[in-house]
């Protein structure tokens, strides 16, 4: 994969010296997907990975018709950039505690995705306020690719796993979600610090690539009175 992260961040610099040219000036539309892999002799995978790091650097905006985003006490949570760092960028006072970061095997997740079996990386992390009460649980599940073998040994660059996800090759196309409120059991409110039965946002969403693959699977519990869930539709959506 050194290759393509060459290129991928190659065909970035050029778009961004572009845009801060004034070639594509702002407000206007990138050429489409189609135009910039003839231009630059590229899949369309690497040109995602060039295009999600000039969104990362707040150069472009992708804007669906149909979508939703995650607040923490009102303010938008990027997911591009992983929360950890996105709430650090708002000066959000919360720690973030890895529970666990290995690979494993889950033959019934496995299956309610439609998938032969699989090994997962496993991410559990828990988001705590100064005073030590978690805000979130979240559990990420990741199907192991070649290139993703082994990445827990190696570590996460920054903390990020979506950044380690792009850089092999794992871009999200599209995701579907769903949304419910749940007491606590009580081995997650000991490790949230709450109260056995205390409700929370129990948000599941699953990232597909351009090819339908399954990129990543995430189930998070959620502090209903410091997350929201926003959604909204273009034109002609309905919801």
């Amino acid at each position: 994969m050194p290759g393509q992260v060459h290129k991928h961040h190659r065909i970035a610099r050029v778009l961004a010296d572009e845009i801060r040219a004034g070639v594509h000036s702002d407000g206007s539309r990138l050429p489409g997907e189609h135009a910039l892999t003839q231009r630059f002799g590229v899949s369309r995978t690497t040109l995602r990975q060039a295009l999600q790091v000039l969104g990362e650097e707040g150069l472009i905006a992708t804007h669906a018709g149909i979508g939703s985003f995650v607040t923490f006490d009102g303010t938008p949570l990027d997911n591009r950039l992983g929360w950890t760092r996105a709430l650090a960028e708002q000066g959000t006072e919360l720690t973030t505690e890895t529970l666990r970061f290995e690979e494993v095997t889950d033959p019934e997740l496995a299956a309610a995705l439609g998938l032969g079996p699989t090994a997962f990386l496993a991410l559990d992390r828990v988001r705590r306020l100064p005073d030590g009460r978690g805000v979130s649980l979240e559990h990420s599940r990741v199907p192991v690719t070649e290139s993703l073998a082994g990445l827990p040994r190696r570590g996460l660059d920054g903390g990020s796993l979506n950044q380690a996800l792009v850089a092999a090759g794992r871009i999200t196309d599209s995701g579907e979600g769903v949304v419910s409120v749940r007491g606590l059991d009580e081995t997650e409110a000991a490790v949230l610090h709450r109260s056995r039965g205390e409700s929370f946002l129990r948000l599941t969403q699953v990232y597909r690539a351009a090819d339908n693959s399954v990129v990543e699977h995430v189930s998070s519990l959620l502090d209903p009175t410091r997350f929201e869930l926003h959604v909204r539709s273009g034109r002609g959506g309905r919801l």
